[in-house]
């Protein structure tokens, strides 16, 4: 530890600030992406393919991840204030 500067708090706040800055919505996008497959280009939206069950499922998954950790970081935030 500097006398100026705490290098563990440091690394903790950037390691956090990482992981909600880039993580989650990179695991957002993610899941849209799971939920919107790509199809032909110039074709009908009708003629688009669906996601199937199991990438539903696993957007489902990930996006209720998404609002878990968002959920988490709102009671952090109210429990210390």
């Amino acid at each position: 530890m500097n006398a100026w500067i705490n290098l563990g708090a440091l690394a903790k706040i950037v390691l956090v600030g990482l992981l909600t800055g880039a993580g989650l919505p990179a695991l957002f996008a993610c899941a849209l992406w799971l939920l919107n497959p790509l199809g032909p280009a110039g074709e009908d939206a009708a003629a688009r393919p669906t996601a199937g069950p199991a990438r539903r499922a696993l957007a489902g998954l990930i996006l209720a991840l998404v609002l878990a950790a968002i959920g988490w970081g709102i009671s952090v935030i109210v429990d210390r204030s």
